[in-house]
């Protein structure tokens, strides 16, 4: 009957199947009574169509005598089944006049369904139940256990709720949480019926065991209600003592959370006055902005500039659009935008974070090719914007398809140079949107919007080159905006504005404009002058030409891009505190800067950690051939850190080796552990230096390409 030894137990095979497979999700457990040198599948036993369950639970195998196993066994031998072809199939479809046989294992592969309830009834792919669906779904929906989108179509491994008309599940999720749920606590994970629920899965062949759930078998799997947490799991803590310390009565006082009570922080790590102010978590922070209970604030009209332009005339002419007023009244207003809109940023772009789900998205990325790869990835049919982001380095003609693991972090940051330095924007430092009539026909300003919006919430870096003009437009509307002369790349433009702004007479004035007349017919601009003061009104007229209303149309497609994952809408809500990331560099990194930034993991090594902190303040003086932003590229990618922060952490190891090497895909630095801080300064200068050298090598050719 079976030749394997009974003490070589996942060897054995089956005696109905003859498979030696151990997997009890879909054979049931495996079984074996040495006594008699008898292996079995509970799934096979149970559907095997000549034997009945005449004993007890505890005699035989699972209550079935070992002599009717046996004559089963011999009965199966003398039938072949009709998928694989080998003798031994125990199982028959139940339908009249059907005389198909096979093993439990070949008809679930085919397809097949087996109940687990009744007579234990087996039915054919010919012969099998379906669901019939009353509603045609146009769109995919999401699976209720995995949350995996599936076509709302009833198949063999796709089934329909019979209590919930939108609840879809996979066969072999369902399964598997029935075997864990068990009779007990299986039922349907919208409206939580039992009933319906488990006699139309039964129907469609889900296995339900007569078990209690596997979570409540477990030994003391409810321990850690009854402990009290007490924790600080803010970012960074301020406390000197550590996350656990808890001083009642001071500021290093734990607050919990008042909506999930699981997480804590000190008073002053979230700058709280007294105990009794509320506190929530950036998790349920989150749920509650996803919820919609989240209050966005209202747009704001622009409060007239203070910041002098051509001339302090020009500069006080308000917008024909708002009512004037007083400095008084505009610092006032100032001061109250500013109390109703002071948020850290990194704040708010980790709950924008919060829309992003756990499935993930992987981009195949070309250096070489940096722009293109990347419009390809966002431009793919399955891309979602909301869904978490894997990058792979390719290479370009590389015919045996090798790709590496890349980091996000250090892909979102040359995505953002190139976009930096790419012909969709004009200007040297504070750029604007450009006129380029073939990236407006391929909707190319809609897709930077896009890729700014998903580099902020996905962790990319702070743009920092808008002009105050571009961001103005954004969050206040073009019609409310008044340029600057700076805000004019076009040298020939510039020279007109500043000859119509520094001529002294009308003459002179009205000589200027005969030069200029069909360049100022054709933008609409051409007016009759009758007095000098004209030609404030004349500039006025061309700055808003020229700067806003020549590019309506690319301002209009990188608003809409801007939208995704809700960002131009926090950035209108908040516009002070995306003001600093969008308009403005970071701040140069200090030494105190990356050593707080760098957390130390494993056991460091006291010796090599004092040659680190020497390392970053001889850096930072000048006495090295580094820079702080070349530690930082050469660990993380990125030159600067993120507004939303790094994730992971980055971290520092301290390994017996010659030179460092940075992990950009975990932002993990590992420093070699040397006799002499000489020696030690020499090999991080060299290994650093010449890395990115070779980087820049590679990757000089593309950017601005």
């Amino acid at each position: 009957m079976n030749e394997n030894k009974p003490g070589d137990s996942q060897n054995l095979a089956c005696v109905f199947c003859r498979k030696n497979d151990d997997c009890p999700n879909k054979y049931g457990e495996k079984k074996t009574n040495e006594k008699w040198n008898l292996t079995v599948h509970y799934y096979c036993l149970l559907m095997s169509s000549g034997i009945w369950q005449r004993g007890k639970e505890e005699e035989g195998v699972y209550g079935f005598l070992i002599e009717d196993i046996r004559k089963e066994v011999n009965r199966a031998s003398k039938l072949k089944c009709c998928i694989c072809k080998k003798n031994g199939a125990s199982i028959g479809c139940v339908a009249p006049r059907c005389k198909r046989s096979y093993h439990f294992p070949c008809g679930l592969q085919k397809e097949c369904i087996f109940q687990f309830t009744g007579n234990f009834a087996s039915f054919c792919w010919n012969h099998r139940p379906v669901q019939i669906a009353s509603n045609n779904y146009k769109e995919s929906l999401p699976c209720t256990i995995c949350l995996e989108f599936i076509q709302p179509i009833p198949s063999y491994n796709i089934l329909r709720s019979p209590c919930c008309k939108n609840a879809w599940f996979h066969r072999d999720c369902l399964q598997v949480q029935a075997i864990n749920a068990g009779v007990f606590f299986f039922r349907c994970t919208i409206c939580n019926n039992s009933d319906i629920f488990q006699k139309e899965m039964l129907r469609m062949g889900i296995h339900i065991p007569e078990k209690d759930a596997s979570w409540e078998l477990e030994e003391n799997a409810y321990q850690e209600l009854l402990q009290h947490h007490e924790r600080c799991d803010v970012r960074r803590c301020r406390c000197k003592e550590g996350r656990d310390y808890n001083a009642p009565d001071s500021k290093w006082e734990i607050k919990l959370c008042q909506c999930c009570g699981s997480s804590g922080t000190h008073l002053a790590c979230s700058s709280l006055r007294s105990w009794e102010q509320n506190w929530e978590c950036l998790e349920c922070r989150g749920i509650i902005y996803n919820s919609g209970e989240f209050q966005k604030a209202k747009k704001h009209v622009l409060p007239n500039s203070n910041n002098v332009g051509i001339t302090d005339c020009l500069l006080e002419e308000s917008s024909p659009k708002l009512p004037r007023q007083s400095p008084g009244s505009q610092s006032k207003d100032l001061l109250r935008q500013g109390s109703k809109f002071r948020r850290n940023v990194s704040t708010l772009l980790i709950e924008l974070g919060f829309q992003i789900k756990k499935k993930t998205k992987r981009l195949y990325i070309n250096k070489a090719n940096i722009w293109n790869s990347a419009l390809d990835g966002f431009r793919n049919k399955s891309f979602n914007p909301s869904y978490a982001i894997e990058v792979a380095y390719v290479i370009e003609n590389d015919n045996f398809g090798s790709e590496q693991p890349g980091s996000k972090q250090e892909f979102l940051s040359l995505l953002m140079q190139h976009l930096e330095n790419s012909s969709l924007f004009e200007g040297s430092l504070s750029k604007n949107l450009s006129l380029n009539s073939q990236a407006l026909k391929e909707n190319l300003y809609y897709e930077a919007g896009k890729m700014l919006a998903i580099s902020l919430v996905h962790g990319g870096p702070s743009p920092g080159f808008f002009s105050k003009t571009l961001f103005n437009c954004l969050v206040y509307g073009p019609e409310n905006t008044q340029p600057i002369l700076d805000d004019v790349s076009d040298f020939d433009v510039a020279q007109i504005i500043i000859r119509i702004n520094t001529a002294t007479t009308v003459a002179d004035l009205k000589s200027v404009i005969n030069e200029c007349s069909n360049y100022l017919e054709f933008i609409g601009c051409l007016r009759l002058i009758t007095t000098l003061s004209d030609k404030y009104m004349l500039v006025k007229d061309i700055l808003v030409y020229h700067v806003i209303q020549r590019v309506q149309e690319p301002f209009k497609s990188f608003k809409q891009g801007l939208k995704t994952l809700g960002v131009l809408e926090t950035i209108q809500a908040y516009p002070e505190a995306f003001c600093s990331i969008l308009c403005h560099k970071p701040d140069s990194l200090s030494a105190k800067i990356l050593s707080d930034l760098f957390t130390v993991h494993t056991l460091p090594d006291v010796k090599a950690l004092g040659f680190w902190n020497s390392y970053l303040q001889a850096v930072e003086d000048g006495k090295s051939t580094t820079t702080m932003e070349d530690i930082l590229i050469f660990a993380t990618g990125c030159s600067s850190i993120p507004p939303a922060g790094f994730k992971p952490t980055p971290s520092i190891e301290c390994l017996h080796m010659d030179f460092p090497v940075g992990n950009k895909c975990n932002n993990c630095l590992a420093i070699p552990i040397t006799n002499t801080y000489k020696e030690f300064q020499e090999n991080m200068d060299f290994a650093i230096r010449n890395t990115l050298r070779l980087d820049k090598e590679k990757n000089s050719h593309y950017i601005g390409h």
